[in-house]
């Protein structure tokens, strides 16, 4: 009877149900209320009841398409209606999407962060393990395609609204920190990592903080956070949405580089603008665009990296993706500025600019070869070492381009008397200047570049042969040609000799006080001491020829000059002597060992030549009476030695 009573009670539940269970929803709804209202209704049982209503109510429809009924029929039991009004029944997995969908739809719906509440967020991901199997079971059978395609539908919500939590974790991980005491997001004597007062609206942008350092990691999310967001990761990825993670990681994370890279003052132009941009100003930019790229390559990137290879654990290769699509923009602003740079006019006063910027991305390539390992990020780590390559041939470049000036530097004007050309300070002062980087320019002129960065060449300092050494000689012969050609300008060919004087002591003493000594050798320190001697002697043979000519007298004895002669010699010495040092009184020796040297050099002809003069005529008695000294030994001596003295005087 007991058992008579249960069937009557379930089929009478079972009419309920299909009187207003108008959707799949609701039936499920109604028939959860009566197995919470009552242990005997079973949602098994109640499953299984309906399942055999409904084979019930197929035969009945069957027989009555057979044979025809003499009256009109009876209505139906509740437990027996027409097929048509009889839900087919009800498989597991169908029961399973239904309850997910329940209690998906809770989470997906909800207006604030889920991950808020970590019971929540918990439970959340509980639900997204089972519908990512049970579509994969599903997938697997193939044998209900319509609840598969609805199990999808469901699990692209879920990534939906997964994607969205794992961006705002990323963006603000304050917002989902629980306010624990103690606890990353309570906490008022953590130092501050973020920052609200961006400019860029009401959501706060974490951003890096100034460091001097270079040898630094920075975290940009606490470990909670990296925790999180990796979790939330892993679903994506066994959904099958790796590629919508890693495009959102990217998203996320630009926010932070765009505005950490800002925050250096760093202005990206384009390669147009550089190139018309003037050199002040340009140069200006540089300044900044050094120590930017360090940040960006020696702490920005590699702490993405970190931060990436945390997030994407064991996610292969959607870390990767992530990684590259977060950093290449930034990282490509970078490069195409030290390209537009290299590219841009190799005027000689920008070499100095320029090997900076070598310096700094050459020293930065050996660490990037664990950053950018992979086949993804390869291809900035080819960029790197290209713009690399293209400022070292720019440094070359601009090297050629100093010969070229030097070469156009026009013979117009002659230098006052005789003293130091401009483009002879200009080349020494440069050259001396450019020994300073003299690694980099032997690393440079040496190599093709192609693997510059993976090891500094090494360069042997005593090695006048090197390609630098051979460079830098070409150009002081370069500016040699250049000078002699100058001192033609001079009609005075002994002025001539003291301009090319003047410039070639200073050369030397350039070369020797710099490490140009040990580029160009001591051969040719040896060779450009000998021109300088040999200009002083075509200096006095040209000056003072008239004077030694006059001085001769051919000694007392046989072919003697006559003594009236001897005092028409001592007359034109006198004339030629104030001739001289008349023409000579603007001309210049800068240097002081140099001008004493000539000025030694023309006493020790003139003054025992004239000394004997002046004891000829005295003990001659046709000329001791009429004998006039104009200017006695002393006083020949001292014009000498106030020659070459120049503005100096």
């Amino acid at each position: 009877m007991a058992e008579d009573g249960e069937e009557k009670l379930l089929a009478t539940v079972q009419h309920i149900v299909q009187t207003l269970g108008r959707t799949d929803t609701m039936t499920e709804d109604i028939l959860k209320v009566f197995s919470n209202y009552d242990g005997r209704f079973s949602l098994d049982k109640l499953y299984a009841t309906r399942a055999a209503a409904a084979v019930a109510a197929t035969a009945v429809g069957g027989a009555g398409e057979r044979s025809m009924p003499a009256s009109p029929p009876m209505p139906p039991p509740p437990a027996a209606s027409s097929a048509a009004a009889v839900m087919p029944p009800v498989t597991s997995l169908e029961r399973t999407v239904r309850t997910l969908d329940r209690q998906i739809s809770q989470f997906v719906t909800m207006d604030k962060l889920i991950w808020a509440d970590s019971g929540d967020a918990d439970a959340f991901l509980e639900a997204v393990d089972d519908l990512i199997g049970t579509v994969q079971e599903l997938d697997a059978a193939k044998t209900n395609r319509g609840l598969l395609d609805r199990a999808d539908e469901l699990l692209s919500r879920c990534m939906a609204r997964l994607e969205d939590e794992f961006r705002a974790l990323i963006e603000r991980p304050d917002d989902a920190a629980p306010q624990v005491p103690g606890g990353f997001g309570s906490d008022e004597s953590e130092e501050e990592d973020y920052d609200a007062d961006d400019g860029f609206g009401d959501e706060p942008i974490p951003i890096a903080k100034p460091v001097s350092d270079f040898d630094v990691v920075i975290d940009a999310l606490p470990p909670g956070s990296v925790s999180d967001v990796h979790q939330i990761a892993r679903r994506m990825v066994d959904a099958g949405f790796g590629r919508e993670c890693a495009e959102a990681y990217a998203a996320a994370r630009r926010g932070f580089i765009d505005e950490s890279v800002a925050r250096l003052g760093i202005r990206f132009r384009t390669a147009d603008e550089v190139h018309s941009s003037p050199w002040e100003e340009l140069e200006f930019d540089i300044a900044r665009w050094i120590p930017a790229f360090k940040m960006v390559f020696h702490i920005l990137i590699p702490s993405e990296r970190r931060l990436c290879d945390r997030v994407f654990d064991g996610l292969a290769p959607y870390g990767d993706l992530a990684f590259v699509a977060a950093v290449r923009t930034q990282a490509l602003q970078l490069i195409s500025f030290g390209d537009a740079v290299a590219a841009a006019s190799r005027a000689p006063e920008r070499l100095f600019r320029v090997i900076d910027m070598y310096e700094a991305v050459r020293d930065l390539l050996p660490d990037l070869d664990p950053v950018f390992s992979d086949p993804y990020s390869a291809a900035l780590r080819a960029e790197v070492s290209a713009v690399c390559n293209t400022l070292g041939s720019s440094i070359k470049g601009i090297f050629m381009e100093l010969e070229n000036l030097i070469r156009r530097d026009p013979a117009r004007v002659a230098v006052p008397g005789g003293g130091i050309h401009p483009i002879t300070r200009y080349v020494m002062n440069y050259l001396r200047a450019a020994c300073g980087s003299r690694q980099t320019l032997e690393e440079v002129m040496e190599d093709d570049l192609g693997a510059v960065g993976a090891a500094a060449i090494a360069v042997d300092p005593d090695r006048p042969t090197s390609s630098l050494a051979v460079h830098i000689a070409w150009i002081m012969d370069v500016l040699h040609k250049n000078l002699e050609t100058k001192s033609k300008i001079y009609r005075d060919l002994p002025l001539a000799s003291i301009f090319l004087m003047n410039n070639g002591k200073y050369i030397i003493h350039k070369v020797n006080d710099s490490e140009l000594g040990i580029l160009l050798g001591d051969e040719w320190m040896k060779q450009m001491m000998s021109r300088v001697r040999r200009w002083s002697m075509e200096y006095q043979r040209g000056a003072w020829a008239k004077v030694m000519s006059v001085l001769q007298t051919g000694g007392p004895g046989i072919g003697s000059i006559p003594a009236k002669a001897m005092l028409q010699k001592m007359r034109m010495f006198n004339g030629y002597l104030e001739e001289i040092c008349a023409v000579q009184s603007d001309w210049v020796i800068t240097d002081e060992q140099l001008r004493s040297d000539v000025q030694t050099a023309i006493a020790d002809s003139v003054m025992p030549a004239y000394t004997g003069l002046i004891v000829r005529l005295r003990s001659s008695p046709e000329t001791a009476r009429e004998l006039f000294i104009k200017y006695t030994p002393e006083d020949v001596q001292s014009q000498i030695q106030h020659l070459f003295e120049g503005v100096a005087k």
